[in-house]
């Protein structure tokens, strides 16, 4: 276990998106610096951070410069090179590890591990080359055709129906490894949100239930209204997942629940995620504390739900000739909004969030969706 890292040390961490800049505030709140290693000049993090490494992630000198000043490392994002990790993690404590982040960037990888794992996954297919689409391809028709790596927030996605779609989305993709999952009928989707740092320091955050538009997280729900013994099973699954994984760090497991209420595992993120945003404004830890107390060898902080919450994702589409109607929203003493410091807004771009604290989880969607509709009409 990482010794306790404590206050005033030099934090590192690769991207510098809207995680990294949620990781350096709570960092920094808690009396650590931050440096970012991110290639954007004007990533959102940087701006925040005590240092910014404007490099590629595979910089030799820049990860060096990570070695010779920082006491821990962790990342925002699973995309990075994993090489990039494992040169890190031979000199310094690196949170998740790197083999961690090499299955959660592969959905093949992903999908092997979970099942060899004993959990549930949705019926797939590893199509790995042209040759594999020749197989019986009925079971896992119709279905959704998924690149296999850098595919997120519904891109690299296409819905297919017969095999002959499957080929030309095959193709469309560049031929490049991809699964090929089932559709299923759902009744709706959650995910989880597990802290982790040692096999007897380890928790989860409520329950959330979330709704997608496009392929994006639109609205997350908390506590999920789904029964009991669904949220026990799925806080179950993920902690079950966390323990195989020996993970390190802050880990994000997607469900689909099904119309029997069986629940399958759709994808993993060894990171902060989305659908945690709410633990910001609504629990006692927010989930980039945790990644902070996880990184430093910290126990998990408290996850008590202090109200219930609905989450509502900004996205570049509400931004057209001026600002959102950010007075409106604001004048509503419930919300609490929170913007990333991107400068362009672009259509499908995650900008910032909002949650909505009210008496009930049905209160606070209400609520919510009402003010998300005001502001996509304003």
């Amino acid at each position: 276990m990482t010794p306790h890292i404590l206050p005033n040390a030099m934090l590192g961490i690769l991207g510098g998106g809207q995680l990294g800049r949620m990781f350096t505030m709570a960092a920094r709140a808690m009396g650590y610096r931050v440096t970012v290693l991110d290639p954007d000049p004007d990533s959102p993090a940087g701006g925040l951070a005590d240092v910014h490494i404007c490099s590629k992630y595979d910089d030799p000198g820049a990860l060096q410069m990570l070695v010779d000043t920082c006491a821990a490392v962790t990342t925002e994002f699973e995309n990075v090179p994993a090489e990039s990790m494992r040169f890190l993690q031979a000199r310094m404590p690196v949170s998740p590890k790197a083999e961690c982040v090499s299955i959660a960037q592969d959905r093949i990888k992903e999908k092997r591990y979970i099942s060899g794992a004993g959990l549930s996954v949705a019926p797939f297919l590893a199509i790995e080359r042209a040759a594999d689409l020749e197989q019986a391809l009925s079971g896992h028709l119709p279905g959704i055709l998924k690149i296999a790596r850098l595919g997120y927030d519904g891109k690299g996605q296409v819905r297919v129906k017969t095999a002959e779609e499957a080929k030309q989305a095959f193709a469309q993709m560049g031929s490049r490894p991809c699964v090929l999952e089932k559709m299923l009928n759902l009744k709706t989707e959650v995910s989880v949100i597990v802290t982790r740092t040692s096999a007897d320091e380890v928790t989860t955050f409520p329950v959330a239930e979330n709704q997608h538009e496009s392929g994006i997280l639109d609205i997350s729900i908390v506590p999920a209204r789904v029964p009991e013994p669904i949220a026990a099973r799925a806080r179950e699954m993920a902690l079950t997942l966390a323990q195989a994984l020996d993970y390190v760090g802050v880990l994000a497991v997607e469900f689909f629940v099904l119309d029997d209420d069986s629940l399958l595992i759709n994808e993993i993120a060894p990171r902060p995620h989305n659908s945690g945003h709410y633990t910001i404004s609504a629990c006692a830890t927010s989930q980039f504390e945790q990644q902070v107390r996880a990184m430093c060898g910290l126990p998990p902080g408290d996850t008590r739900l202090l109200s219930p919450v609905a989450m509502v994702n900004l996205l570049g589409d509400i931004w057209r000739d001026d600002e959102p109607a950010w007075d409106k929203l604001l004048s509503e003493p419930a919300v609490k909004l929170h913007l990333y410091g991107k400068k362009e807004a672009r259509i499908g771009r995650k900008m910032g969030h909002f949650d909505v604290l009210a008496a009930d989880a049905d209160s606070a969607y209400k609520l919510a969706a009402e003010l998300k509709q005001m502001l996509k009409g304003a």
